[in-house]
């Protein structure tokens, strides 16, 4: 199924800086072969601004992203995933909700720029730093042949990916 769309859920505790991120970029450079989503264990009230500053350098829309319950994905009526992926500690260390349809998951961690003290220029570069180790991961997750792969074999790929920049 060389043409099959693929569902990726991407999880961080607070869903308002790496997943959403995460979501944009996959999204973006996904082409139509992938569709992303992004939601949190705890979400926050808004998505951090340098977040989407951030998206917004990279010439991607910013237009819609909210912060948001991983709840939502765990619903009969809410899109089935073929990936859920955790981009923080936290996230990954939590018991998630059931999630239909049983999709491979990996813990693709990023260190929290949101947790980063320092000024603006520096807070945004952490951001940015955030967005080119997701980019690389998310590049190497668009190269696997997915339609001649097992479940097994997508599984310790994308796990590997997790690893590659640590």
């Amino acid at each position: 199924m060389a043409d099959k769309i693929y569902n990726a859920l991407f999880l961080c505790s607070r869903n308002s800086a790496r997943s959403i991120l995460a979501e944009g970029l996959l999204n973006e450079h996904g082409h139509g072969r992938f569709k992303a989503y992004s939601a949190g264990s705890d979400p926050s009230d808004e998505v951090h601004p340098l977040a989407l500053e951030t998206l917004q350098s990279l010439r991607m829309p910013t237009a819609g992203f909210r912060s948001k319950s991983w709840n939502e994905f765990a619903k009969p009526d809410a899109p089935q995933m073929d990936f859920i992926l955790t981009v923080c500690d936290k996230a990954a260390g939590e018991v998630c909700p059931v999630w239909p349809g049983q999709p491979i998951t990996a813990h693709w961690g990023v260190a929290d720029p949101v947790a980063f003290e320092g000024d603006d220029a520096a807070k945004l570069h952490q951001f940015r730093a955030a967005a080119v180790t997701l980019t690389r991961r998310i590049e190497l997750l668009l190269s696997l042949p997915l339609h001649r792969l097992d479940a097994l074999a997508i599984k310790r790929e994308i796990t590997d990916i997790g690893l590659a920049d640590q």
